[in-house]
């Protein structure tokens, strides 16, 4: 699996933005690309100076604009193709009935938000769409929390990388661990925010 990262990191260090862009519309397609370790690395590029990226908040912005790109053709190939077509193109790009269930579980747990939760669960983001375009979720809503979902996870994780700068190389055995650490806590204070909304609700419903 280092090695696949290894030739996705190659893609964005010598295409620079476009090739960003590329790997993180791949990534949000399913694609077991590492998207966790890109951005740091992309963020520790752009603030170095080494390959063809030269501003962290850019790096950021081009990830984000790469997830929802992917994100939109999940939620299309969900809206009008479903199940069936996973089942049958699925495996060709990392993707599966298993791990479509398990996104569809979180969405059935915890309703339209979900869509922004998922951004940070890894291998659930991945396919966190189709369930949404399965369900033929509102376009406003989806397109509203993967947009915030991944440029939280995008540009946060760019701006991590730029702060390690010239030490991404000794501490990238690491990053999935401080990216999973952060994403975690990023999770806890969503679902935490999700509660407290449901509770106020109800506590409103029965003041009425």
């Amino acid at each position: 699996m280092e090695h696949i990262y290894q030739v996705f990191l190659q893609i964005v260090d010598h295409a620079g933005y476009p090739g960003l862009f590329l790997v993180m519309t791949l990534g949000a397609l399913g694609v077991p690309v590492g998207t966790e370790v890109v951005m740091p690395t992309a963020g520790a590029l752009a603030a170095t100076g080494h390959g063809h990226l030269s501003s962290v908040w850019l790096a950021g912005i081009v990830g984000t604009l790469g997830e929802v790109l992917g994100a939109a053709i999940l939620y299309t190939i969900g809206y009008y193709g479903g199940r069936p077509f996973v089942a049958r193109w699925g495996r060709y790009v990392g993707l599966s009935l298993h791990k479509l269930d398990i996104a569809h579980a979180f969405y059935e747990r915890y309703g339209k938000k979900t869509v922004f939760i998922c951004r940070f669960i890894p291998i659930i983001r991945g396919v966190s769409s189709l369930p949404a375009g399965i369900s033929q979720m509102q376009k406003r809503y989806f397109f509203t929390y993967t947009t915030l979902g991944s440029a939280i996870f995008c540009i946060g994780l760019a701006a991590l990388g730029g702060q390690v700068g010239n030490h991404v190389d000794a501490i990238q055995p690491y990053i999935h661990a401080i990216a999973y650490g952060i994403l975690g806590l990023v999770i806890v204070a969503a679902i935490a925010y999700v509660a407290y909304v449901r509770s106020a609700s109800k506590r409103g419903s029965r003041a009425a």
